[in-house]
């Protein structure tokens, strides 16, 4: 295979695993509330966990690519994450469990910018929306495999034969993951970054990283931002909190990993049509519609009581969550300049998972509370104000192919 095809090759194959691998945790939130003797909203809160760890390891991730490339965070990713989650075969006791998933969490953000901006390296510009469709399809093909799995072996088996699988799969990436292209910065794009000042503050950093954004494109950069913060609350929310509502309505964990693998086929099945949008028709025709459609799913959720109407809003779900498949990221790799491309998506991430880790805690206390149907009432305005803007303020930012490459591959 060349550079490029075996390097696509591996990103993908080691985005599916480590997908499939933190998919087996959702569906067994009921088993934990056994296993260690919690509530269900606390249970929750390993999602929590791996989102705060991933606010942690998004601007260490930015800042380690941008100046040493991306092997550091593609090799040692799978190895932390492995270690970490290992914990959860052995200990007796909760908050180990949520220390290791939290430390997990920060790997796994890095492992992942680290992977997009190698693959960004190997593709054109014009190609920047397939290349992130294909990977945020294939990790929610491989989440919606994981859910299945994680459901039935958590059901029949218990929580230390789960994390034993999420440990092996973290071994495996790292070691197929040295046939990954190391994506260096290049010298050009280092000497025209701002200099790092040693005593400068943390928003004096992130004012001159913002300031390297085209004028035009500046408001465009706040909207994606806010657009990925209200994308994670309700991923996140819908992880951690739809397990409690099908539970409080009689459903198994088996039932709870059919409906996350439903989902996963609906994000396949748009695997290739949300590239092709992205790249050919424009950025907006996939991040509007993909913003709004879950808003719409979060107010009909509470009023489910039955398997039929789930699977009919996962369904949906599904194929928004295609549809978006990375939409956002393109538009954003789109806006950074590529000296700074790793460190204004990592503080784009950093924002956005405020509303990770919001989803999680506020849905759990609501769930407790309330009933975990209300939480969904609660984070659907802020999906559709999402849209609106993407809709209204944002700019539209695809990479139009140069007129002599179209000619050159309409020629015989």
């Amino acid at each position: 295979m060349s550079p490029v095809v075996r390097g696509l090759t591996m990103l993908y194959l080691t985005t599916i695993l480590l997908g499939f691998a933190h998919g087996m945790l959702p569906p067994i939130i009921p088993v934990l509330e056994d296993t260690f003797g919690v509530s269900g909203g606390f249970a929750a809160q390993v999602v929590t966990a791996f989102t705060m760890g991933r606010l942690i390891g998004q601007p260490l991730g930015g800042t380690l690519i941008d100046k040493f490339g991306t092997r550091p965070a593609v090799l040692g990713g799978p190895v932390v994450i492995g270690i970490s989650v290992s914990v959860g075969i052995v200990t007796q006791w909760f908050w180990p469990l949520l220390l290791g998933l939290f430390i997990a969490g920060a790997a796994d953000s890095m492992w992942m910018l680290g992977r997009e901006v190698a693959g960004v390296d190997l593709v054109k510009p014009n190609q920047r929306g397939r290349l992130m469709s294909g990977f945020m399809g294939f990790h929610g093909v491989g989440m919606g495999l994981g859910a299945w799995l994680g459901g039935t072996v958590g059901e029949e088996m218990g929580i230390r034969a789960v994390f034993a699988i999420y440990t092996g799969i973290a071994a495996f990436v790292f070691l197929i993951s040295v046939l990954i292209p190391s994506a260096e910065r290049p010298a050009a794009a280092a000497s025209s970054a701002a200099p790092a000042a040693g005593g400068e503050s943390l928003p004096v950093r992130l004012r001159n990283l913002y300031l390297q954004i085209d004028p035009r494109l500046r408001v465009t950069y706040l909207v994606l931002v806010f657009a990925t913060a209200s994308m994670m609350l309700y991923r996140m929310a819908y992880q951690a909190i739809l397990p409690l509502h099908m539970d409080e309505i009689g459903l198994e964990p088996s039932d709870i990993g059919t409906l996350f693998f439903v989902v996963s086929i609906g994000s396949l099945v748009m695997i290739v049509p949300a590239g092709f949008v992205v790249d050919k028709i424009g950025r907006k025709w996939a991040t509007v519609p993909s913003t709004a459609i879950p808003g719409i799913a979060f107010l009909l959720i509470p009023f489910t009581g039955e398997m039929g109407p789930l699977i009919a809003i996962a369904v949906l779900m599904g194929f928004s969550n295609g549809l978006s498949l990375g939409s956002v990221a393109t538009s954003t790799y789109d806006v950074a300049p590529d000296a700074v491309r790793a460190r204004l998506q990592a503080a784009r991430r950093t924002v956005a998972e405020v509303g990770a880790i919001t989803g999680p805690l506020l849905g759990g206390f609501l769930a407790v509370m309330f009933g975990a149907g209300v939480a969904f009432f609660v984070y659907a305005p802020v999906r559709l104000l999402a849209a609106a803007l993407l809709m209204s303020v944002a700019r539209e930012t695809r990479v139009k192919r140069p007129a002599v490459e179209a000619a050159h591959e309409r020629s015989p």
